[in-house]
């Protein structure tokens, strides 16, 4: 804890997660403040602020410190604020946005960086989001899968049908609006990818996108594949957060997935999140 001067760090379970407190992410925050979450998000993966009410503005002003804000290619952000985009689910829908474990957007060439989530409206209970650290998942595994995994590449596609659902109808939404189209992406990147900050290795790929390793068919992919999805999401490498209004939660999308809960049926959940440009994993 003395390593931080401006703000409280309190690890939210022991691979990954922490809250970060004493800091109103509305004001207008000192460099040393800012490197000191960076700091904490670096070395956590996912951090957690409370009782973050902000402004559009505010918050579009706190993710230019961070990054720089990307556009998501499936739904129109708001019309003031286009790098925000609003991640809903309404009483009547029975499928969340997004639901199953994944990293943002693995499907195109440049990923973001990361991804940062502002709750609006929450249910009483429920709507809770997991994260896992892939940092860990690859420390994990054995010498020689490790050494046989990072001479792979995989084939990540917008396309597949588990994440394509979840989203229908925001692209309806949007088309008729004439903001967008159901265009599909598809990408190649490395099962195993190198941090570009931290230098560390982390498992790259996710039962969202990857449908298969570059060179081989879908069906000579699948028991590997099955097994390294299985093996990422296990309990021990994760950490479940609660929502409230005003909860703030950002993580790096290069080393950590994460998985929206859907067990909120007849409640609404409003959030509103912004994604970083990132580089091109190696």
């Amino acid at each position: 804890m003395g390593e931080y001067q401006h703000l409280t760090v309190t690890p939210v379970g022991g691979c990954i997660g922490a809250e970060i407190g004493g800091v109103d992410l509305g004001d207008d925050l000192a460099d040393e403040v800012v490197a000191e979450i960076r700091q904490a998000w670096l070395a956590h993966l996912v951090v957690f602020f409370h009782d973050q009410h902000l402004t559009l503005e505010q918050y579009s002003a706190f993710a230019r410190k961070i990054g720089t804000p990307g556009r998501y290619p499936f739904v129109p952000g708001l019309a003031d604020h286009p790098e925000i985009i609003e991640v809903k689910k309404l009483p009547h829908e029975t499928v969340n946005f997004g639901g199953i474990w994944h990293t943002d957007t693995a499907y195109l060439e440049r990923p973001p960086m990361a991804s940062m989530l502002l709750a609006r409206e929450v249910p009483a209970a429920g709507g809770d989001t997991e994260f896992a650290n892939m940092y860990a998942a690859y420390d994990a595994l054995s010498e020689g899968l490790k050494e046989f995994l990072r001479g792979l590449r995989s084939v990540n596609s917008s396309a597949m049908a588990d994440v394509s659902k979840t989203r229908e109808d925001r692209i309806a939404d949007a088309t008729e609006a004439g903001h967008t189209s159901a265009e599909s992406y598809e990408a190649v990147h490395p099962v195993v990818r190198t941090h570009p900050e931290t230098g560390r290795l982390a498992l790259y790929v996710n039962v969202a996108h990857t449908a298969r390793f570059e060179g081989m068919t879908e069906q000579e992919s699948q028991p590997l594949l099955r097994f390294l999805f299985a093996h990422q999401s296990r309990s021990e490498f994760t950490c479940r957060f609660r929502w409230a209004p005003g909860s703030l939660a950002l993580w790096d999308n290069r080393c950590a997935m994460h998985n929206p809960i859907n067990d909120y049926h007849g409640q609404l959940r409003v959030m509103h999140r912004i994604t970083f440009e990132g580089d091109e994993p190696r």
